[in-house]
């Protein structure tokens, strides 16, 4: 199995007809593999030479807990550090399923709603 494949198995998902529905999927199999849960629903914009994927919820208990006690600065410092070191696997999983390499890769974080922000930049078709 691929890197992308095993991801989107991850998220419980069928294999996606679209590139938009499979981007979405890696992502969400990405964060329930590596954060031990998964947001609630996730969509993916393409256009271009970019890739955005937005995923609503899916903190987990100790997150919560810590924004509970008002340190939203500690979980956002701590996803985008454990983003950062997730990235590679990532990157990979959207390069296989477009074909194109990522030239640019950001992760974001916002509460109250939370949403993740995961931003691709793609380099030139070959």
């Amino acid at each position: 199995m691929s890197e992308a494949s095993d991801l989107i198995a991850a998220a419980g998902g069928q294999p996606p007809g679209s590139l938009r529905a499979a981007v979405a999927n890696a992502m969400v199999g990405l964060k329930k593999q590596y954060y031990g849960r998964g947001p609630e629903a996730a969509k993916a914009y393409v256009e271009d030479d970019y890739i955005f994927v937005v995923l609503e919820g899916g903190l987990t208990r100790n997150e919560e807990t810590l924004l509970a006690a008002g340190q939203e600065d500690l979980v956002r410092r701590y996803r985008l550090a454990f983003q950062e070191a997730v990235g590679p696997t990532a990157t990979g999983a959207v390069e296989e399923l477009t074909g194109r390499k990522v030239i640019g890769y950001h992760s974001q974080i916002v509460f109250d709603p939370t949403r993740a922000f995961e931003i691709f930049v793609l380099g030139p078709e070959l």
